[in-house]
């Protein structure tokens, strides 16, 4: 059995710490992905990564064939493991998988940031992975078997797996195990570097092994303080990533929280503000779709709306009402936490066109049918915080579709009463009128308890106030709307005559007076008959209710809507000034206050800071992206600037030693090392005369003299003697770079060859 050689023992060793470091950072990526086929990807990459460059690295193939192979690698198996509908018999890529997976390749790092996580396999977004692992694992063993740079190697793992926090979550704590064990692996790996450094250093032939050995010494002590200012150095800015990006008691700041997601609800009219045209006569009765599955009682929700400015309820965002959530893309599933009944909805459109998704309870799955099904997937945004889902360019007749949610039971009015406000900020940004605040204060009058006090209220509004849509001609008069005016009318006439809009805006701005963290739901509420049967849901159905948040963050259902009954005759208006919003200068949002048995809220949390101006905003996302990008090419040049720091150390050294002839014996050894990182190769054990041959100058021939009387002479040398040396090696750097690129130049500013660190060669 054939003794491995030390180049194939060497190519071993490499070849299991990148499989080790990649296979470690890619499994920072899973977070984002959480489905076999992942692993499958990851597997396939790095096998197919490590299997091109030891094929280049046998046939001595150049740089610019490993790239072209690994190309066509990439697009032969990206197709299978990406697309497997686009393939022939499930292996072959078809033309179209071929061009989805260039595409996907531009595209879907972009798309990446703007879906709610796990993604699943949704939509070729397994590209990402496939490409960054297949590179990283091609770029990290070509650098550790075919080039110089092989300490190098070590900070691609790493820049994989910084990839793979910065597309994942916001809340990152899970990843720091992971992160860890990439720098154990990448710190193991530069300690074998260092230690195979030191036995080539050994390997010397006997003739000048004693000539020497304090050369050796003094190369191995150099480069094995490179080691450790690299492990110091990339330890420092990996740390530093991590520590940006996963605090440990803060949501970090990935990409998805950068980049500007493409549905904003801010852009299209808040559905509240139709509310009264479902009840007009013409589509009053229409059938607008038909939904199977739904619980008896159970209501469809449309749109969750909790930003009001005094005129308009509208659904928010996160950039202008704290906890309004995102709207972003959906994967296959979510994994929800809510507790309750599963239930399953299967809605077919008739007659609505609405971008809002009819749907109930917390959103776990979805899937489109029809004809239009997967430009409605492609359409489809949501948002879990608020549970509200939006398809744009809205529904058409015939689309349907199946969802899976997750549905709460309503709380029963014994439990309302027991609850205390919720963690989130209460908005109290529009200014109650005085007939609202006095109306508030007679419902709530001797009762003590926050959730006592939103029983007492709910319970005075709907025993008060009376139902009339002001669309037939047997109703009372009642205006639609329900900006402050308007709900501050509602409590001016008597009676209180209103319908579900007016009701539900003005419980939830009473609820928020309350303390408690309050939104305003627009749903249907059909009557259900058996849940397999089909129910009809016409615009009669509309209706709103609010949701208000309990000290345990879940958001409770509450219903409003005064009691059908008949209406008595109007009575003159109570004389109250109409009090209308200040808008010009918004008060704080305040929180609710906490008692001994409340957990506390972040002291952070306590005022809402004034928006930013754009500009300023503006400028602080791209301080943000900019910084990001520098953390990265400070990652990238860690590396680099650490032989270059070690150099100058040296050189430091070298030109301030005690004595003179200890300084020219320092500017012999700089000029020495400068010319071996240009690429002069002395012999092996070479005199300085024959190093000064070998650089091809005869100002080198001078200087190596000098060195040598300086070491072999009696006649002590001068400060000035050293002096007019190290002059004479500064020249003589210099003449090494005039006349060389700037690549050139570089590569022997970070040339290792001087610390005795030499390129690899393919072995025969």
């Amino acid at each position: 059995m054939r003794t491995p050689t030390p180049s194939t023992r060497n190519a071993l060793w490499n070849t299991v710490f990148t499989v080790l470091a990649v296979a470690a950072a890619s499994a920072l990526w899973w977070p984002i992905y959480q489905v076999p086929r992942f692993i499958t990807v990851a597997v396939v990459a790095i096998a197919i990564g490590v299997a091109i460059v030891i094929l280049g690295r046998a046939l001595r193939l150049p740089g610019f064939a490993v790239v072209g192979i690994t190309v066509v690698a990439y697009l032969l198996v990206g197709v299978p493991l990406v697309f497997p509908d686009a393939t022939i018999f499930g292996v072959l890529p078809t033309w179209q998988g071929l061009v989805e997976l260039v595409t996907g390749t531009a595209n879907s790092w972009k798309q990446l940031v703007t879906i709610l996580l796990p993604v699943g396999t949704y939509q070729g977004l397994l590209i990402p992975p496939l490409a960054g692992i297949l590179t990283v694992t091609v770029l990290t063993l070509s650098i550790a078997l075919r080039t110089r740079w092989t300490a190098f190697a070590v900070v691609w793992p790493m820049v994989l797996g910084v990839l793979g926090i910065v597309f994942g979550g916001e809340i990152g704590w899970e990843s720091v195990p992971l992160g860890l064990a990439v720098a154990v692996i990448t710190l193991v790996w530069l300690v074998w570097l260092g230690r195979h450094t030191r036995n080539k250093g050994r390997d010397t032939d006997v003739v000048g092994a004693v000539r020497t050995s304090r050369r050796e010494r003094r190369r191995v002590a150099i480069v094995s303080g490179l080691t450790a200012a690299m492990i110091v150095a990339l330890a420092a800015f990996g740390g530093a990533v991590m520590a940006s990006v996963a605090p440990a008691t803060a949501d970090r700041q990935v990409l998805r929280s950068l980049i500007e997601q493409p549905f904003n609800p801010r852009s299209y009219p808040s559905p509240l503000s139709a509310f009264r045209s479902f009840h007009q006569p013409d589509t009053a009765g229409m059938e607008l779709l038909t939904v199977s599955g739904l619980p008896e009682g159970g209501r469809l929700r449309m749109a969750t709306l909790d930003s009001y400015d005094g005129v308009v309820f509208s659904a928010g965002t996160e950039e202008d009402t704290v906890g309004s959530g995102t709207f972003v893309r959906v994967p296959y599933r979510l994994d929800q936490q809510a507790s309750g009944r599963i239930v399953t909805l299967d809605v077919t459109i008739a007659d609505y066109s609405s971008i809002w998704v009819p749907g109930a309870g917390h959103l776990r799955q979805i899937d489109f049918d029809g004809a239009r099904a997967a430009g409605l997937a492609d359409d489809f945004f949501y948002n879990d915080i608020t549970g509200s889902a939006a398809v744009v360019g809205g529904f058409a007749s015939g689309d349907s579709y199946q969802v899976e949610s997750v549905v709460a039971a309503p709380p029963s009015l014994t439990d309302l009463g027991r609850i205390r406000p919720g963690p989130d900020p209460v908005d109290r940004s529009v200014e109650l009128p005085r007939v609202m605040t006095e109306r508030l204060e007679s419902y709530t009058a001797g009762i003590s308890g926050e959730g006592a006090k939103l029983v007492a209220m709910i319970d005075g509004l709907t025993s008060d106030g009376y139902i009339s849509h002001g669309v037939g001609d047997d109703e009372p008069t009642s205006l639609s709307g329900h900006g402050i005016d308007r709900i501050t009318t509602l409590f001016t006439d008597r009676p209180m005559v209103g319908d579900e809009e007016q009701y539900a805006v003005a419980a939830a701005l009473m609820a928020r007076q309350l303390g408690f963290p309050a939104r305003v739901v627009v749903g249907f509420l059909p009557a259900v008959g058996p849940e397999s049967a089909a129910t009809p849901v016409s615009g009669d159905d509309i209706s709103a209710w609010i949701e208000v948040q309990s000290s345990d963050g879940t958001w409770l259902t509450v219903d409003t809507t005064p009691p059908i009954r008949e209406i008595p005759e109007k009575e003159p208006d109570e004389p109250t000034t109409v009090s209308r919003p200040q808008s010009v200068v918004q008060p704080p949002i305040e929180e609710p206050e906490t008692d001994a048995e409340q957990i506390p809220a972040d002291d952070s949390l306590d005022e809402e800071d004034e928006p930013l101006d754009p500009l300023l905003a503006a400028l602080l996302l791209v301080a943000q992206v900019l910084g990001g990008l520098l953390l990265l090419a400070a990652v990238f040049a860690a590396p680099f600037l650490a032989v270059i720091a070690a150099k100058v150390r040296r050189r430091t050294l070298r030109r301030s030693r005690r004595t003179p002839s200890e300084r020219i014996r320092g500017g012999w050894q700089e000029f020495q090392d400068t010319a071996v990182d240009y690429g002069v190769q002395p012999p092996s054990s070479a005199t300085r005369r024959e190093v000064a041959t070998a650089a091809g100058s005869k100002r080198a021939l001078a200087l190596a003299s000098v060195a040598d009387r300086a070491t072999f002479s009696l006649q002590k040398p001068s400060d000035e003697d050293a002096d007019l040396v190290w002059t004479a090696v500064d020249d003589l750097r210099r003449s090494f770079s005039r006349g060389r690129s700037r690549r050139e130049r570089f590569r022997a500013a970070t040339s290792l060859r001087s610390f005795g660190i030499r390129p690899r060669r393919p072995s025969a």
